[in-house]
């Protein structure tokens, strides 16, 4: 099933795209159904509505070693605060009040737990995931690497640096998830262009770490990383301008596009 998330007059709602229509979902059990009644919204939301974002840093070997980095032995765990996350086709805002000049972009394949998970072990920890969504990890690598304090959680966190969309495609719908195509374009030129079975950590490893000894509510999002091509390890390094468009494509869900603009002081 194909989910969205759209907004009308009444507030937000869940829909099933079908074609070029889009059908009323219930939930039963954590799951959802589609309906036979057509639905219409004014634009497409986020399809999450999570209490926590969660994200995984350096999970992509080559990443790691662009980055400068070891390849870590445990799984690098931030949290994006709940005023970063909006939809496809909103904009990206580049901070101005507390100004970053490298702000960059990391497009990851996303995923939504879909009942209460802890201690899942690997084996099982599918049947915890209700399906695969697009995310871009926006970073202002000045905040995150020289004014946080060594912590990613204010480089991490301003006004909507977490793009997720268009569609949340429950693990059906794939052939085989393990191996999906990520392209990254900023303006229309290729940054990122890899495949998701480079991941150092899988979806099943994530899910039994971050369950292990810790209860993931149903809806939590989590980011499983990005791979190698960001703005930072460019030469020159290519950063977010005013301007910019930014799109990310992994196959079998679709793109997630978002402008970029300057914050309006």
């Amino acid at each position: 099933m194909i989910l969205v998330r759209l907004e009308t007059e009444s507030g937000p709602i869940w829909a099933a795209r079908q074609g070029t229509e889009f059908c009323a979902v219930k939930w039963i059990d954590g799951q959802p159904m589609a309906t036979d009644e057509t639905v219409t919204g004014d634009r497409l939301l986020a399809p999450v509505d999570p209490p926590v974002i969660l994200a995984i840093g350096l999970n992509y070997r080559h990443h790691a070693e662009e980055s400068g980095a070891e390849i870590p032995k445990f799984p690098v765990l931030f949290v994006k605060t709940p005023n970063t996350l909006i939809g496809p086709e909103e904009p990206i805002i580049l901070p101005k009040k507390l100004v970053s000049s490298k702000v960059d972009f990391e497009g990851e394949l996303a995923f939504v737990i879909s009942k209460k998970a802890k201690n899942v072990p690997k084996e099982k920890a599918m049947d915890y995931v209700l399906g695969f969504t697009i995310a871009n990890d926006i970073s202002a690598r000045d905040w995150q690497k020289d004014w946080g304090g060594s912590q990613w959680i204010k480089g991490k966190s301003f006004d909507n640096f977490c793009p997720v969309g268009p569609d949340l495609v429950t693990l059906d719908e794939f052939e085989d998830w393990r191996r999906l195509r990520l392209k990254t374009t900023v303006s229309g030129e290729v940054m990122q262009d890899w495949f998701t079975d480079d991941l150092i950590f899988d979806i099943p490893t994530l899910v039994e770490f971050l369950s292990g000894s810790t209860t993931l509510l149903p809806g939590t999002l989590v980011l499983t990383g990005t791979p190698q091509g960001v703005g930072m390890a460019r030469n020159p390094p290519r950063f977010l301008h005013s301007g910019d468009v930014c799109e990310i494509e992994i196959e079998g869900i679709g793109c997630l596009r978002n402008p970029v603009i300057d914050e309006r002081l």
